[in-house]
């Protein structure tokens, strides 16, 4: 279940420096389901909350999951994500906690571009690592932002490098194909529709190791991205569970006002 908590970490792999596009600050509240049936039991719930400043961007995102593996043994995942990101491009850091069953496990970390290198330096319950990333790695609000604006450019396929601080801490490859709308799943019966304003594209994105070669994904998902940054109606397949994901309630908030540099 923690590879759900990735969902919103999607990137184009250009240079970070030519993004142009940026993601509106926003909260927004989702519904999580087992399956993509119409009547598939709920799980849970996703929040989160981007705003920003004119250094850059403060994510917080929360995640809580409840599954009934069988009538008497159920498992609890949350997983919690505070993160500040420099709307350079060039920094990043984050705390998660994830819960699992009562047992907790906290991350913290940083990404740092320097000298044309992008450093990670992370600490969890394994231990203190670093390590260098790709220089073409996006932070992830930045990344959402770039991705934005390839597809408002007319790319219809295209890869995509981004740092994931919640799922493998470490870069994410990408493979970002726009797809017809019918491809996806649809509202179910009694869901509130949210109005989500702006222009929208339905892609399906494979997920695999950034630093790693030939390898098969580690989840697929399908979803509307829209030019805000807003993402509705994700299905999540990881191989073993499908998880989707519908937008619930939205606050759109108004960007920072900032002197050009």
């Amino acid at each position: 279940m923690r590879k759900l908590v990735c969902f919103l970490g999607v990137v184009s792999a250009l240079c970070p420096q030519l993004a142009a596009a940026e993601m509106l600050p926003h909260r927004a509240e989702y519904v999580l389901r087992l399956g993509p049936a119409a009547n598939a039991p709920r799980i849970g719930s996703a929040i989160q909350d981007l705003t920003q400043d004119c250094g850059g961007w403060h994510l917080k995102r929360d995640i809580n999951t409840e599954i009934a593996i069988t009538p008497s043994w159920k498992m609890s995942v949350s997983s919690k994500l505070d993160s500040e990101e420099l709307r350079s491009g060039n920094g990043l850091r984050f705390r998660t906690v994830q819960v699992q069953n009562g047992n907790e496990r906290e991350t913290r970390g940083k990404v740092q571009r320097a000298a044309k290198e992008l450093r990670a330096e992370i600490v969890s319950p394994n231990g203190p690592k670093q390590f260098v990333l790709p220089p073409p790695t996006f932070m992830p609000v930045g990344a959402i932002g770039h991705m934005i604006e390839r597809l408002g450019a007319g790319a219809a396929s295209f890869p995509a490098l981004a740092f994931d601080a919640e799922v493998i801490g470490d870069a994410f490859l990408v493979d970002v194909t726009e797809i017809d709308p019918g491809v996806l799943r649809g509202s179910r019966p009694g869901d509130r529709t949210v109005t989500v304003p702006g222009k929208s594209w339905p892609v399906f994105m494979s997920f695999t190791r950034g630093r790693e070669q030939q390898q098969k994904p580690l989840f697929t998902l399908k979803t509307q991205v829209f030019e805000s940054g807003v993402l509705d109606r994700l299905t999540v397949e990881t191989g073993l569970v499908v998880v989707t994901a519908d937008l619930t309630k939205l606050e759109m908030r108004k960007p920072a006002v900032c002197p050009r540099s």
